[in-house]
């Protein structure tokens, strides 16, 4: 071989520094027929190439916009990481980026995963992948590619992060936003059973003080773990988000993620100058797990309202004459629904009664 030095073997290798070849290869041929069941017509190839391949629909749409997102999971990994179990985060990483997209009315189209690891297990990232595929079907979105990354020296052995990023499509001139919504717009809200992937430092600093802690029960009268009550997986709205687009012709204005920054510091960001989101607390049932952050904690309602869902993941925003239709079609979709106030006349602020 020219110009590299005639080395004797038994060097250093590239799997004494901690990545292995082998064991990326045999994670690829472990994820390539989830992978698989994730495609839509407008896929192209399969993974393996240097990019994903995906033939946009020009028919569908005169003036397409697309939209991006990228997120994670944050530090509920580390819950999955003590419990031992990934099957759920991968779900989660969906969730955020595509009801990111829909909040625009856009429809999701694919999405590419990051994976960062100190030492590849395949079995633990085809745990993985596993949910993001599931989380890709519920959403009718491809997965069209990503990247494992081995980091050996910098991460320990058991350490994994994960991020992904979306692409989406709407028609433009339909997008969904501040600009729609008029006084006397409902808000209805879709349940969230769980902290979806928001919170976790302050779950875990309160409620996960030690990895015995997550196998006890998650509050007293539960039927599951704190572990697993934390690991509850997201539910992904934007199928129903987009169904109701569809089925009620306009009369859909705007939608808020209630991810980082809670209830406060996301319905605020579908408000136009002169008008406020009221929404009635008690409207809407909100998981115990929640309650039992507070009581361990002492945490106020006020900041609980800053940082947790506390039991709606999505708040949208609608013409008050399709209310109710627009609660049949999240009930259809399997996705509980509930009027949670209203928009009326003020100056940007959420106001909570």
């Amino acid at each position: 071989m020219s110009r590299l030095l005639d080395q004797p073997s038994g060097g250093r290798t590239y799997a004494q520094s901690g990545v292995s070849i082998e064991a990326g290869d045999e994670a690829v041929e472990r994820i390539k027929g989830v992978v698989a069941s994730t495609a839509r017509p407008e896929v192209l190839g399969g993974i393996g190439g240097f990019g994903g391949l995906f033939a946009l629909n020009t028919k569908k749409f005169r003036e397409p916009v697309l939209v991006a997102s990228a997120d994670g999971v944050g530090t509920k990994l580390e819950v999955a990481r003590q419990v031992g179990r990934y099957d759920t985060v991968g779900v989660d990483l969906v969730a955020m980026l595509v009801d990111d997209l829909v909040c625009v009315g856009a429809e999701p189209l694919f999405l590419l995963d990051y994976v960062a690891v100190g030492a590849l297990n395949p079995a633990l990232l085809e745990e993985l992948v596993s949910g993001i595929a599931r989380g890709c079907r519920v959403a009718h979105t491809a997965l069209l590619g990503g990247e494992t990354a081995e980091h050996g020296g910098v991460m320990k052995p058991d350490e994994l992060d994960v991020a992904g990023f979306a692409v989406g499509i709407v028609e433009r001139g339909s997008e969904l936003g501040p600009h729609l919504v008029r006084g006397g717009d409902v808000l209805v809200g879709l349940a969230s059973p769980g902290l979806r992937s928001n919170g976790y430092t302050l779950a875990r600093s309160i409620l996960a003080t030690s990895q015995a802690a997550l196998h006890e029960l998650a509050y007293e009268g539960a039927e599951r773990s704190l572990g697993d009550e934390l690991l509850v997986e997201s539910v992904i709205y934007a199928p129903t988000v987009l169904a109701m687009i569809g089925e009620l012709a306009g009369a859909v204005h705007a939608c808020a993620h209630v991810t980082g920054g809670g209830i406060l510091g996301n319905v605020v960001r579908i408000l136009p100058p002169s008008l406020d989101a009221v929404i009635e607390m008690s409207s809407f049932a909100t998981p115990e797990i929640f309650f039992e952050i507070q009581r361990r904690g002492r945490v106020s309602a006020d900041e609980m309202v800053r940082v947790f869902n506390c039991g709606i993941g999505m708040v949208v925003a609608i013409e008050a004459g399709v209310a109710d239709a627009a609660l049949d079609v999240a009930r259809s979709a399997g996705v509980d629904a509930v009027i949670v106030g209203e928009v009326r006349p003020g100056n940007a602020q959420v106001v909570l009664t």
